[in-house]
């Protein structure tokens, strides 16, 4: 529980009890300050309920996400092992299209690991002296 919250309400509590105090009286200023007290403990409750609110959509966040990401990580081994029997099933399937695709790979790392490095552009003010 939010110390808003407990605030809020002793604010709310404090608010109706000088309210009754003021109808009792009947004076028109504490009533008015007992109204505006009591409203102000109120926002301030409800503020408090918000926070409480927000606190916990984010633990249940943080615990689903802990959940699941634990779940991924004991079945890592297994996950793996299926995606290489997958890779080894299309290779065994079609070895030419494997093929192709691995020398597609070379190829593309030939051009990169090969290519000249880039030149700075050239400067727009020359020094004829």
């Amino acid at each position: 529980m939010d110390k808003d919250r407990i605030f809020g309400t002793a604010k709310e509590f404090a608010g109706k009890a000088e309210g009754a105090v003021g109808d009792a009286t009947s004076d028109a200023q504490t009533q008015a300050s007992g109204r505006a007290r009591e409203a102000a403990g109120t926002v301030q409750d409800l503020y408090g309920q918000a926070k409480d609110a927000a606190r916990d959509a984010a633990d249940s966040a943080v615990n689903y996400a802990k959940d699941t990401f634990k779940d991924a990580y004991e079945h890592r081994g297994e996950t793996i092992r299926g995606g290489q029997k997958a890779v080894a099933r299309s290779v065994q399937d079609n070895p030419l299209g494997a093929l192709l695709i691995a020398g597609g790979i070379g190829f593309a790392l030939a051009l990169l690991m090969t290519r000249q490095p880039r030149r700075p552009p050239p400067s727009r003010w020359r020094y004829y002296g």
